[in-house]
């Protein structure tokens, strides 16, 4: 399946069924070229105003710069926790895999099966955390180009359209939440704990890759950190 955009409109695909707690995976192969100013995205979100969303976002490109790879989660409403990175890898020339595996302990994003980040369940302290709420999956190509690329000063250029990003081999290995169903208990993703390998794997990430991460952001949280940041810094 394809997403197109043009100047009049973007476009996007939500499933059906609503989930809570799983594994989630795509394929997907983003737009070529100038792609400055569009966002493609993968994530999946509850409703309302207080909603849940657990968030991927592919922030286009001037030709021949890399590409950005922006995560967030909002919980009970509550955003702003975002983590972007470098891709190491082209993702216009071919299919590459994107995941959320999401349980009530954690939530770890995956790119090729390679954990960049684990976002854990601090309600203990204070911390909203998205287990009470299900959420669909969507995937989405909209215009972002007053925030997008560089802050918003790289603009679409809209000769090169339509934009296309194409997806495949999509799979939830997940609760389908219903009235008649509890997945409290569910555990049928493959998100068991944080074992040395997957340390290993994101320490390496961190180092090389990262582009921004809110816990920090010195300016950003001048007066104090958000508490499930203060042991980082």
């Amino acid at each position: 399946m394809s997403l197109a955009m043009d100047q009049h409109s973007g476009s996007g695909m939500a499933s059906k069924s609503y989930y809570l707690f799983g594994r989630f995976d795509i394929q997907a192969k983003l737009i070529s070229e100038n792609s400055a100013g569009t966002v493609t995205t993968f994530y999946l979100s509850s409703i309302g105003t207080h909603h849940d969303e657990i968030d991927l976002e592919f922030l286009g490109n001037l030709s021949g710069n890399p590409y950005i790879l922006s995560t967030n989660l909002y919980a009970n409403g509550i955003g702003g926790r975002e983590m972007q990175f470098y891709l190491w890898f082209d993702p216009t020339e071919d299919f590459h895999t994107y995941s959320i595996d999401w349980n009530p302990q954690r939530i770890i994003i995956l790119v090729d099966n390679i954990p960049i980040r684990v976002i854990h369940n601090k309600e203990n302290i204070g911390v909203s955390f998205p287990t009470r709420q299900p959420m669909r999956v969507y995937t989405t190509l909209w215009d972002g180009d007053f925030w997008a690329t560089r802050g918003g000063k790289d603009k679409i250029d809209w000769s090169k359209a339509p934009f296309v990003a194409s997806f495949r081999n999509f799979n939830a290995n997940a609760c389908i939440a219903t009235p008649e169903t509890s997945c409290k208990g569910f555990n049928g993703g493959r998100n068991k704990g944080l074992n040395f390998q997957i340390r290993k794997q994101l320490k390496e990430i961190h180092l090389k890759w990262v582009v921004y991460d809110y816990c920090r952001d010195f300016i950003r949280f001048a007066h104090g950190f958000p508490p499930e940041c203060i042991k980082k810094n």
